[in-house]
């Protein structure tokens, strides 16, 4: 069964500083280079240098993250199955 998106997700990046993300349902492990963040859409990486979580309520799933944001990643996307499950089906 797949899981309806109920909590919409955007991304608002302001001069690569400060990141303000919404939708995000944990934070599942960060540091000074790298955020990673659980959406709806999948796994979130934020990579850059000297970043901070500001703000982080997950009651709401905002979270607002400051530095020199260098990259955005999503992997994969929850509700797909992976390449290889579907070669070997």
């Amino acid at each position: 069964m797949q899981e309806s998106i109920t909590v919409p997700h955007s991304i608002n990046l302001d001069n690569r500083s400060v990141l303000i993300l919404t939708g995000i349902k944990d934070v599942s492990g960060f540091d000074e280079q790298t955020v990673n963040l659980l959406t709806p859409m999948g796994t979130l990486i934020v990579k850059g240098e000297q970043l901070h979580i500001n703000k982080l309520s997950l009651d709401t799933g905002e979270v607002t993250i400051d530095g020199k944001i260098n990259s955005l990643q999503y992997l994969g996307d929850m509700k797909q199955k992976g390449f290889m499950s579907k070669i070997f089906r």
